[in-house]
C-alpha cells in the first residue's frame, strides 16, 4: 500500500530536483531511493554540509538551500550539517595554497549567524541542525586509522586542486588531505541517503559515497548544483568580488541589486533562485521569447518574490513601488537629502571615500568597480574618476547604481 505522506510521486520529485541540477549521481539510484521512500512512507535523510568559514550567507548559497526546501516540502528530512570541526582544517577546494585556519571562537561566532540565516529558506520544524564536532572531537585513534586506511594517497592526489599544487611544487600539508576524508566520514555517521552540494564540491561528495561503501553502508545519491553567477554575470557570486546579494541586505538594497542585473542573468536567477514550479518558469521564458512579456516587468516580479522570501510577504511590493517612484518615473524628488561635502584645494570631492562613508558600498574596491562600470553619475553624466570637480555653488545630484541618490553641495574651502 502506498503511503499518503508524499504529495508528489517519485518521478515528479525527480523532475523537480532535475530542474536546476547539473548532475545526479547516479540518477537511477536516486529514483529508486525516492520510490522506496514513497512506498514505505519513510523520508530520505538529506545531508547538506556547510563550513562556517564566513559569517554571512548570500544568494549563491541559497541555490542548494532552495533544493533542500523543495525536498522538505516533499516530506524528506533535511540534516543541515555545520562543519565546526572541519572548518578548523579548511576546505582545500579551489585553493592554490593552504587555507588559513580559523580559531574556535571564529567558528563558533560564524556558526551562530548561519543558524540565524538558514531559516530564511528552510523550514525550522523540518530541519535538524547538526555539528560534526559531535563525533569528530571524540573519535579515537583506532577509528581514525580506519578512516585513513579507506583511501590511497593516489586517490587524493587525483583531485585537481592537489594535482595542480603538486606540479607547481606548492606544499600540501597532511591535514588538508584529511578534509575530504572527514567530510565523507560525516556521511557514514549520518547514514545519509542523499547529499547536495555545488559543482566545486564534487570530489568531497563522492568521498561520502566511497566511505559509505567502505563501511558496508548503502551509498548516498548526490545532487550537484551549479554555482550562481554574481551581479556582473561572469564571476561566481562572492563577497570578495563585491558581486553578491546577501540575505542580510536591506529590502531596498536587495530589490535594487536585482533590478541591476542583465536580462540574460535574470533568467538564470529565475531558474536557480525562484521557488516557483518548473512549468511556471518555463512559461515565463517562452512568453519572454515571444515578446508577450516585457523583461522589466518580469525582473520586478523576481525582485518582489525574493524580497518577500527573505524579508516577509508584502515587502517586495513596497520596494517595487518605491523603486518605480524613484527611478522608473524618472522623478528626481525635490526631497532628496542634501549632503554638504568638503572638497580639496582644487574644489574636488573624493567619490570613493564619499560612497563608503555614506554606506552606498561596502568597500573601496566595490566603489572603484562602480566607477569603472559607469554606474556613478552626477547630474545624469557618468563619472569614472575618483575625484570630481563640484560646482562652487548650488546642488548637484549624485546617483550610485540604481539604489542611491542624494544632492551634493560643496562647502567653501
Amino acid at each position: 500500500m502506498i503511503s499518503k505522506k508524499f504529495k508528489a510521486t517519485p518521478l515528479e520529485q525527480l523532475n523537480e530536483l532535475r530542474r536546476a541540477a547539473v548532475e545526479m549521481i547516479p540518477e537511477d539510484d536516486l529514483l529508486k531511493k525516492l520510490e522506496v521512500s514513497y512506498q514505505s512512507g519513510k523520508p530520505l535523510i538529506v545531508k547538506f554540509g556547510a563550513d562556517p568559514s564566513r559569517p554571512d550567507i548570500h544568494l549563491g548559497h541559497t541555490v542548494v538551500m532552495n533544493q533542500l526546501r523543495i525536498l522538505q516540502d516533499f516530506g524528506h528530512e533535511v540534516n543541515f550539517l555545520i562543519g565546526d570541526f572541519t572548518a578548523q582544517i579548511g576546505d582545500p577546494t579551489g585553493r592554490s595554497k593552504t587555507r588559513q585556519q580559523l580559531t574556535a571562537n571564529e567558528v563558533q561566532k560564524n556558526s551562530k549567524t548561519y543558524q540565524d540565516q538558514i531559516f530564511k529558506v528552510l523550514n525550522p520544524e523540518k530541519t535538524q541542525v547538526i555539528y560534526n564536532s559531535r563525533w569528530l572531537n571524540s573519535i579515537d585513534l583506532s577509528s581514525f586509522l580506519q578512516i585513513l586506511m579507506s583511501t590511497t594517497v593516489g586517490q587524493l592526489l587525483a583531485r585537481e586542486d592537489f594535482t595542480s599544487r603538486f606540479r607547481a611544487e606548492e606544499p600540501i600539508f597532511l591535514h588538508e588531505f584529511l578534509y575530504p576524508l572527514l567530510q565523507g566520514y560525516d556521511s557514514v555517521v549520518m547514514k545519509a541517503d542523499l547529499e547536495l552540494g555545488g559543482t566545486d564540491q564534487k570530489f568531497n561528495l563522492l568521498m561520502g559515497r566511497h566511505l559509505q561503501k567502505y563501511y558496508g553502508l548503502p551509498q548516498q545519491a548526490i545532487l550537484i548544483m551549479p554555482l550562481l553567477e554574481g551581479l556582473d554575470g561572469v564571476q561566481k557570486m562572492s563577497k570578495s568580488l563585491d558581486n553578491f546579494i546577501a540575505l542580510t541586505d536591506s529590502p531596498k538594497d536587495m530589490f535594487g541589486k536585482i533590478m541591476s542585473i542583465s536580462d540574460l542573468l535574470m533568467i538564470r536567477y529565475y531558474e536557480l533562485l525562484s521557488m516557483r514550479p518548473s512549468h511556471e518558469i518555463d512559461k515565463i521564458k517562452l512568453e519572454l521569447k515571444e515578446g508577450k512579456l516585457h523583461p522589466m516587468s518580469v525582473k520586478k516580479q523576481l525582485g518582489i518574490e525574493l524580497v518577500d522570501l527573505y524579508h516577509g510577504l508584502g515587502t517586495g511590493n513596497l520596494e517595487k513601488e518605491r523603486f518605480e517612484d524613484l527611478f522608473s518615473k524618472k522623478s528626481l524628488s525635490i526631497d532628496l537629502p542634501v549632503l554638504q561635502v568638503h572638497v580639496n584645494e582644487q574644489g574636488k570631492v573624493n567619490l570613493i571615500t564619499l560612497m563608503v562613508e555614506q554606506g552606498f558600498v561596502q568597500s573601496r574596491s566595490e566603489a572603484r568597480r562602480l566607477l569603472q562600470q559607469n554606474a556613478v553619475k552626477i547630474d545624469g553624466q557618468s563619472v569614472t574618476e575618483e575625484y570630481f570637480q563640484l560646482k562652487h555653488s548650488g546642488e548637484q545630484v549624485l546617483r550610485v547604481g540604481k539604489l542611491h541618490q542624494l544632492k551634493l553641495m560643496a562647502l567653501p574651502i
